[in-house]
C-alpha cells in the first residue's frame, strides 16, 4: 500500500460515495409504516440492495489500496451528498445548524483528502 491517494482512487471512493447514496435514496423511497414487510416485497428495495452490494465490491478494492486512515473520513461526504439528495428527492428541510454541519464535515473531508496527496 502506497499510502497515497492517487486519482483513480479518489475516484473509485467517490463512486463508492455515490452508491451510497442512491442506496439510501431507495431504501428511503421503499420506507413505509409496516417498513420489513412492506419494503422487502419492492423492488426499489432490491435496487438498493444491489447498490450496497456494488459498493462493497468498489470499497473492498479501494481499501487494497488505500489506507483506511485516509479513505474511510473521505466516505463521509456521503453525509453531505445525502443530505442534498433528501433536500432534492424527498423535499426535506435543511436549516442552518443543518448546513453549518454538513459544511464542517466537507471541510474535515477536504483536510483529510489533502492530506491523502
Amino acid at each position: 500500500m502506497s499510502g497515497s491517494l492517487t486519482l483513480p482512487m479518489l475516484a473509485l471512493i467517490l463512486f463508492c460515495v455515490l452508491a451510497e447514496t442512491a442506496r439510501e435514496v431507495c431504501f428511503k423511497q421503499a420506507a413505509s409504516e409496516n417498513a420489513l414487510l412492506s419494503a422487502l416485497t419492492k423492488p426499489i428495495t432490491w435496487l438498493g440492495i444491489g447498490f450496497w452490494a456494488v459498493e462493497l465490491l468498489a470499497w473492498t478494492a479501494v481499501l487494497e489500496h488505500v489506507p483506511l486512515s485516509i479513505a474511510f473520513p473521505l466516505m463521509a461526504l456521503s453525509y453531505v451528498v445525502i443530505v442534498f439528495a433528501g433536500a432534492l428527492i424527498f423535499k426535506e428541510n435543511i436549516n442552518l445548524r443543518h448546513a453549518t454541519g454538513v459544511f464542517l464535515v466537507t471541510a474535515g473531508v477536504a483536510c483529510v483528502g489533502v492530506t491523502g496527496l
